[in-house]
């Protein structure tokens, strides 16, 4: 039986999620879509086939009305907690975007509320779902490359050419380091199974830049057993552009690994991106198998859901296991402000 969900903030990423990434997953049925805007709330409903009387407001107005086990909050980052506590009170799990919260405590704040009532909280960190990061994670674990001697990551695109006031992104609270580097620092802390202790960040942008705040950024990173992490990301790059996930290079005493995943939409396979190579000392790369998934990236991590609802299962990004990725992100922010390094202080 599938699970009944509400589906919350269509405009944008959430349209989006409500067009391809939800109708992909056969474990759930959409029961109430939800939008303040009446526009969108028309649009995306229309699209999908919802009926009128299945499109409300806001989540308050859907959960008077319909009967559902789970909500879906692709709303604004900015709502993402206090949806997220509004529906756990009404007794329902819960699946919310990236980033968690726009604070760590604040999520750490909801994650125990989860908890509490035994409901299920999960992030969507959706680059998880993509078999490179997978493989790299198993292939560390096996020490295919030894002791670590340091990564570096990569990550390059250009999105500076539309108009200032018909792109919201330019207006995003950090769109590099909370919008964008979150998933990087997720994928690192799943790589390499550990939290990041220090960060320090650089931020400087260039007079053409449409942002309002970075749209590029310089880290260096150290995790908990010392292992140092140079970051490198950027909106306003003219250099080859990167797949999403960015480009990672692994060094260690037996070998260095290289990957990229996520390549951009519409490719009849979502992981025609996904690259695994291993070069061992004096030799050339060679590509690793990757393994064949069903579903990918927000839809696989929406089935993964929709299995813990009906087994009674711990997701890999509960709410508790993402703390260290918004830590990470909140101290690099600070880092930008301060010019200092900051502690990754967890909640």
């Amino acid at each position: 039986m599938s699970v009944k969900i509400i589906h919350v903030g269509l405009g944008g990423w959430g349209g989006d999620w409500a067009r391809t990434a939800i109708p992909a997953v056969a474990e759930v049925e959409v029961v109430a879509i939800a939008d303040p805007d009446a526009t969108t709330l028309q649009t995306v409903g229309a699209a999908i086939g919802a009926p009128a009387a299945a499109r409300f407001p806001s989540l308050t107005a859907a959960l008077a009305r319909v009967e559902a086990e789970a909500v879906v909050i692709t709303a604004p980052a900015v709502t993402h907690a206090p949806l997220a506590l509004e529906a756990l009170e009404a007794g329902k799990h819960v699946l919310v975007e990236k980033p968690f919260a726009n604070t760590a405590e604040e999520a750490a704040t909801a994650a125990r509320r989860a908890e509490e009532l035994g409901l299920v909280l999960q992030v969507s960190q959706n680059y998880r779902n993509y078999p490179a990061p997978r493989t790299v994670q198993r292939l560390l674990q096996e020490g295919v490359l030894g002791e670590l001697a340091g990564i570096s990551i990569d990550f390059r695109q250009w999105d500076n050419d539309r108009p200032f006031e018909d792109h919201p992104h330019y207006r995003f609270p950090h769109p590099m380091i909370n919008d964008m580097a979150i998933h990087h620092f997720d994928l690192l802390r799943k790589v390499t199974g550990q939290e990041a202790a220090r960060v320090y960040t650089k931020v400087k942008d260039p007079s053409y830049s449409k942002y309002v705040e970075e749209a590029s950024a310089v880290m260096t990173i150290e995790m908990t057993d010392g292992l140092v992490v140079s970051y490198r990301g950027s909106w306003l790059s003219r250099g080859e552009p990167t797949p999403w996930a960015g480009e990672w290079r692994i060094t260690g005493e037996h070998g260095e690994l290289f990957f990229t995943s996520r390549g951009g939409g519409g490719a009849a396979d979502p992981a025609h991106a996904d690259l695994v190579t291993l070069r061992r000392p004096g030799a050339r790369p060679e590509p690793v198998a990757l393994e064949a998934q069903e579903l990918y990236g927000r839809s696989a991590g929406l089935a993964l859901f929709a299995r813990a609802i009906r087994t009674g299962g711990v997701p890999e990004t509960v709410g508790s296991a993402n703390l260290g990725s918004l830590a990470l992100m909140e101290a690099a922010g600070r880092s930008a402000a301060s010019g200092r390094v900051e502690d990754v202080l967890l909640p």
